[in-house]
């Protein structure tokens, strides 16, 4: 494999005037591999993606991270870091998770060998970056899908099971807006006013890896990049319309609100992942779990929301799609339950992390 190497012109080439700036030499940490060992580009220490402002106060500019166990690394130094140890060539990532993963199998091979060398030695690292500092991971995806009442348990309770047979039957999507509506881990999601209804949806999101255009079912998982957490933040009052030409529920304005698609804290790979159908997903309410399913009660699976989605659409590198809720919903209870501010909420996928969303009212 041949990586294009970093040339310190600019772009992704100056990590090595970051890495030099820090004063991170071979010497930082644990003693690296020796010069010109190679490394190993098999996925053998699990790692996970993410983004990160580079400026304390909240206002530098994002970055992209590299998370080796619970060190986040800003991936620009480790690169460099190790070139430097390996002697090799370096590769010019680009300056966003976006165009990381648009790079393809040669990024992902470069990632594992960036987690292979460092492995436990991670946490020693001067260029660590503190978790406080982490924004949505992917700042914006061009396409931000989900799917509505994907979960047997989740239709059950809604009263709109219908007798689906996933084999005859497409899945419900909808758009949400991505630039409009993503937000990170930590960040206030705003109960607009006027509007008390604000429900909590924990959901698996499926990040695309590579374009994807009429991809049948069985080769549909070769596509998926890996996986994040999707806040599904659902306005349940008010969305019905009265008007004879489009009766029935406005999934724009349910669906779509600022901030409405809290996301992340991280992306994990799919080779870390490997069965999306065998995952827990747990909601909080501050401390009270009000969600807790799996995804092997989807309706449609992963690859079935991925390959029908593709046969409308183009779905491009860094897409998302939000693959549904579990039962548990607060519209759903008997009395229903609604989001107030002062609370939180905390969706939990082992293996990817916790999303936190504090609610507020402007």
């Amino acid at each position: 494999m041949r990586y294009r190497p970093i040339d310190g012109t600019g772009g992704a080439g100056s990590a090595v005037a970051l890495l030099l700036g820090l004063g991170l030499t071979s010497g930082c940490g644990a003693p690296g591999a020796p010069e010109g060992d190679p490394v190993s580009a098999a996925p053998e220490t699990s790692w996970r993606l993410a983004t990160y402002r580079s400026s304390d106060t909240g206002d530098g500019d994002p970055r992209p991270a590299i998370v080796i166990g619970d060190t986040i690394l800003d991936l620009a130094a480790a690169e460099a870091l190790l070139a430097s140890e390996t002697g090799g060539s370096g590769f010019d990532f680009a300056a966003d998770l976006l165009g990381v993963i648009g790079h393809g199998e040669a990024a992902t091979e470069r990632l594992n060998q960036i987690a292979n060398h460092f492995g436990e030695r991670a946490a020693g690292l001067r260029f660590r970056v503190e978790a406080h500092r982490l924004t949505a991971p992917l700042l914006y995806p061009w396409n931000l899908l989900a799917a509505a009442a994907n979960y047997q348990s989740h239709a059950a309770e809604m009263d709109v099971a219908r007798g689906i047979d996933p084999d005859r039957d497409a899945p419900y999507l909808f758009a949400k807006s991505p630039r409009s509506g993503i937000i990170g881990t930590g960040e206030t999601y705003f109960i607009p006013r006027g509007r008390e209804r604000i429900d909590w949806e924990g959901e698996l999101g499926v990040v695309i890896g590579r374009t994807a255009r009429r991809v049948p079912r069985e080769e549909a998982l070769d596509y998926v990049f890996g996986y994040t957490i999707v806040f599904d933040v659902s306005d349940r009052g008010g969305r019905f319309r009265d008007d004879p030409m489009f009766p029935g529920p406005d999934w724009f304005s349910g669906k779509s609100g600022d901030r409405a698609a809290p996301m992340g804290p991280m992306i994990t790979p799919r080779a870390f992942l490997p069965d999306p159908q065998a995952l827990r997903i747990v909601t909080r309410v501050d401390d009270r779990i009000v969600q807790d399913g799996s995804t092997a009660d989807m309706i449609h699976s992963v690859a079935h929301l991925v390959a029908y989605a593709s046969e409308i659409m183009t779905l491009h590198p860094g897409d998302v799609i939000a693959t549904g809720t579990p039962d548990g919903v607060g519209s759903a209870r008997n009395p229903p339950e609604f989001l107030s501010p002062g609370e939180t909420v905390h969706i939990e996928v082992p293996g990817i992390g916790t999303l936190s969303t504090p609610i507020d009212a402007r």
